[in-house]
């Protein structure tokens, strides 16, 4: 078969290019650039927990040593300190935060090691075809080139080529927020803690100022400018960061600039994330980032969401119903995330009415923020997917365990049969169905006998029978859950369904479900999307 189309080599593209390949699905990268990414420290993304287990997990080399986790979340109003968040050991998890550029370097060695992805630098799209088999593209660049591709994935940005060559509108608001940045190496007060500073009370210290750690003592400063304020000179900027730097240290203290901009943030939705055999992903698909919402984090779970769907399509064919869920379910999701931040907005920036001058406002508008930065809540939280079209029939062995249907599974300590140790999110993005048997005590079992143990002989023979593949795991203990539930998970961590004890048929029937149904009407859809589009 064709190998599929990643169109655009930015952070999203890169990943969803590792993640179908670690799922045996051979991938043409197509890069508009030359292959590298210049060094912008002041330019930075934070990963939530899942989304640094997907980069990790796919090959990132970078992590180790180029991010860090926060240790902590204080947040202050004035001279007050109004929260104090400790992370990671010894409290909540902790985002990771690493310049983009190293995110996008290791995410680039990974794939130098990677023999089922082809990169092609320097070519640019400008026609896509499709027919009811693949679809068919042009690039320009040193060579203009024809490519041949069972799907095509467009992550190439905001201004993406791909949307335009589908015709897919992008409505949104524009110029939702605007910051000023600076990377710089400096000593602060909170080693390790990320600071969100509203109302600093010094002179030009303007609305909102966060401080933002990065290892070797570096930091990323964004302070909240007026949306459509002036223009800020390199000057204007390198007052306010020495009024800063004074304001939270007593005097302004030594200091390496590293690198400054200014940035806005829009907040902008794609009307459709599928037409026939092409899809959007990232910044393509959605913009967003204001009150601390990530949009990085948002592509992440697009290109593992997408990643799977494709690798069953390209394996083994894929229904209607599966990859119509890449939209119903990611497109909801964002939607919901640009949502909770638009109605956020006016309390937290002015213009709220009475509620802002409320007892308790400032301490909500607080935890508001955090949650945003956090990834906790409506702003923050991974998503959850209850109403997918993957989900099953109700079946009348389902039972309830600490994680809903749809929701993204707790990361618990699995064993395989064959006594490999591991994080249940090891095992994700393989292409395969996770079957998960709570079976408290089992780790003083010998495992040479777990096949032929209790329960185990007759959830492996469930487990081969499944109309997809799937992998056998035990836990000890998994949150809500009663010794001999099952669960079934998805290749991207959301949970299909748990089940009271082994039940062959329920599994069944939901393995099935999450697949979408059988693929037996396989690539009839793709007819619907068919078109030609040219960039002159």
């Amino acid at each position: 078969m064709d190998p599929v189309i990643v169109v655009g080599a930015g952070p999203v593209g890169l990943a969803l290019s590792l993640a179908l390949a670690a799922q045996d699905v051979p991938v043409v990268l197509l890069d508009e650039g030359s292959g590298t990414d210049d060094p912008r420290p002041a330019r930075t993304v934070v990963l939530r927990p899942d989304t640094a287990a997907l980069v990790a997990r796919i090959g990132c080399t970078t992590l180790a040593d180029e991010a860090t986790h926060w240790q902590g979340w204080r947040s202050m109003r004035r001279k007050q300190l109004m929260r104090q968040v400790p992370l990671g050991d010894d409290g909540g998890p902790a985002p990771l935060h690493i310049p983009q550029h190293a995110l996008s370097r290791g995410l680039r060695e990974a794939i130098a090691g990677q023999k089922l992805i082809q990169v092609a630098t320097g070519s640019r799209l400008d026609s896509l075809e499709q027919d009811a088999h693949g679809v068919t593209v042009h690039t320009r660049g040193p060579e203009a080139t024809w490519w041949r591709a069972s799907h095509l994935v467009g992550c190439d940005g905001a201004r993406s080529t791909v949307r335009k060559l589908l015709g897919v509108r992008f409505p949104g608001r524009t110029a939702v927020e605007r910051h000023a940045v600076a990377a710089l190496r400096a000593e602060l007060p909170w080693p390790g803690e990320a600071v969100l500073h509203r109302q600093p009370p010094w002179r030009g210290g303007g609305d909102e100022v966060s401080a933002r750690p990065l290892p070797d003592d570096v930091w990323r400063l964004d302070w909240l400018l007026p949306a459509r304020g002036e223009l800020v000179t390199p000057d204007a900027l390198v007052a306010r960061l020495r009024d800063t730097l004074a304001g939270w240290c007593g005097e302004t203290p030594p200091y390496e600039l590293l690198d400054t901009g200014v940035y806005t943030l829009h907040h902008r939705l794609a009307r459709r994330w599928r037409v026939g055999r092409a899809f959007l992903a990232g910044d393509a698909a959605h913009l967003l980032g204001a009150v601390g919402t990530q949009g990085l984090d948002e592509g992440l779970r697009d290109a593992d969401n997408l990643a799977w769907k494709l690798a069953q399509a390209w394996h083994h064919g894929a229904s209607p119903a599966l990859l119509d869920s890449y939209q119903a379910e990611r497109r909801t999701a964002v939607a919901g995330r640009l949502r909770a931040a638009d109605q956020s907005l006016p309390i937290l920036r002015g213009g709220g009415g009475l509620r802002t001058y409320l007892p308790g406002a400032a301490s909500g508008h607080d935890t508001l923020l955090a949650d945003g930065h956090l990834g906790y809540g409506p702003l923050g939280a991974p998503p959850s997917y209850p109403h997918s079209p993957l989900a099953p029939p109700h079946a009348q062995g389902s039972t309830a365990v600490g994680t809903a249907p749809g929701g993204p599974v707790a990361d618990v300590r699995v064993t395989t049969p064959d006594g490999t140790s591991a994080r249940l999110r090891d095992r994700l993005g393989r292409g395969q169905l996770l079957v998960v048997l709570v079976a408290p005590g089992t780790g003083v079992w010998d495992r040479r006998h777990w096949l032929t143990a209790g329960v185990m002989p007759r959830l492996a023979a469930a487990v081969t029978a499944l109309p997809v593949r799937a992998e056998l795991l035990v836990t000890e203990a998994y949150p809500g859950a009663s010794a001999h539930n099952v669960l079934l998970v998805r290749p991207d961590g959301h949970l299909v369904d748990a089940f009271g004890g082994v039940r062959p048929a329920d599994l069944y029937a939901a393995a099935d479900a999450a697949r979408g149904g059988s693929p037996s009407a396989a690539d009839t859809d793709a007819e619907r999307g068919d078109r030609i589009v040219n960039i002159n």
